[in-house]
């Protein structure tokens, strides 16, 4: 019970520290709020209002079809342009997709002599020109097969297929960026209010008068941990009721609840990464340098942004003993898939494995650097 007691006078201490530093508070403001809204919804993963411009050489009924095929929202109105300037306006970036339909493109067509039409593609412009050239290709073979065969297309075709997104029926980009803004924030934040708690009190000399105390590492360590995880769970409670089911709509069919107690659970092993750092640091610029080098390969490999599948066998290995890689697939099972405990307990026990390994080791080295 006195130790118990201990922990929370410290825990207090840590949130009025806090709460007199303006800027990290505005700084856990705008993680919460701004730097989720904005990337959600300004952010469009897909084909959304690409430019396009048409070389009609052929000047028909189906070279006017496929023109008119290529409708918002994801295709601007059609630009009409001169054959001549079909290199210069792919150089300039005046369009991401300028398509030439050649001189009796439809009479051939007609003739059964399967005639060719060119898609340029500006392939600066990533996630748009591979993905829209796709949709274009589509989109043109559904027009043709409708003028070949205007009575059933479906006939023409193998097998009829009809894709359903099951989590995402609309495929809202948005959706997904928000929640995984919200990781990618607890992750840097629970690494960086630890790391600069610890070096506050060493830097402003009251690391010393705790160590007078009757008070152990232990002690110290988890009053550290345990205030930090509590401001960092209540702001993403806030984040996800206001900013993420409110401002942006995303309907969230998983439990808040389970979701916050996972997100508590890896803050325990963040949080001691970041008391980690800190007892490495010397000061709080070192203490960025190192966080830069563990913090983005956390959020790049996690999963989040790319998926595991497709990153080398060794480096998903080496991924798995990262604590954000389960806490993304933790966060999207949750509150997409509407998954319970019975589902997710691989990744809670990974994540509560990391958890105790990276809290002893980062016990160990407080203590020693105590010592010192």
């Amino acid at each position: 019970m006195q130790r118990l007691a201990h922990i929370l006078r410290l825990g207090l201490k840590e949130l009025t520290s806090l709460r007199h530093d303006s800027v990290l508070l505005l700084f856990l403001l705008y993680a919460f709020s701004v730097a989720i809204y904005m990337p959600a919804a300004g952010s469009v993963i897909g084909v959304h209002n690409a430019s396009v411009a048409v070389v009609d050489e052929d000047q028909s009924l189906v070279s006017r079809k496929l023109t008119e095929a290529l409708q918002p929202p994801e295709f601007q109105p059609a630009v009409p342009l001169a054959y001549d300037q079909l290199d210069r306006s792919l150089d300039s970036g005046l369009y991401t997709f300028v398509i030439n339909i050649p001189v009796n493109f439809q009479s051939d067509l007609l003739a059964g002599r399967s005639p060719e039409l060119q898609i340029n593609v500006d392939a600066t412009a990533m996630s748009q020109a591979f993905m829209g050239a796709g949709y274009i290709g589509r989109i043109f073979e559904r027009e043709l097969l409708d003028y070949a065969s205007p009575a059933g297309s479906a006939s023409r075709s193998p097998a009829l297929l009809e894709p359903r997104a099951l989590f995402n029926p609309n495929l809202e980009g948005g959706w997904f960026l928000a929640v995984i803004q919200i990781v990618n924030n607890i992750t840097i934040l629970a690494i960086i209010l630890t790391g600069t708690a610890l070096l506050r009190e060493r830097e402003h000399g009251t690391l010393d008068h705790l160590l007078v105390l009757p008070l152990t590492a232990l002690e110290i360590m988890l009053a550290k941990i345990g205030s930090n995880a509590l401001v960092v769970v209540l702001c993403t409670w806030v984040s996800l009721e206001v900013v993420v089911k409110w401002a942006l709509g995303v309907p969230l069919a998983g439990s808040l609840p389970l979701f916050l107690g996972v997100t508590a659970l890896y803050l325990f092993a963040s949080t001691a990464l970041g008391i980690f750092l800190a007892t490495l640091a010397r000061s709080t610029p070192q203490f960025g340098l190192l966080a830069i080098p563990v913090i983005i390969p956390m959020l790049l490999l996690s999963g989040g942004s790319t998926p595991l599948d497709s990153m080398p066998q060794w480096l998903q290995w080496v991924m798995q003993l990262s604590p954000s890689t389960h806490f993304v697939s933790l966060g999207a099972a949750i509150l997409f898939r509407d998954a319970g405990i019975t589902v997710v307990w691989p990744d809670l026990l990974a994540l509560a494995a990391i958890g105790l390994a990276f809290f002893a080791i980062a016990l160990a080295r407080f203590r020693r650097s105590l010592a010192s």
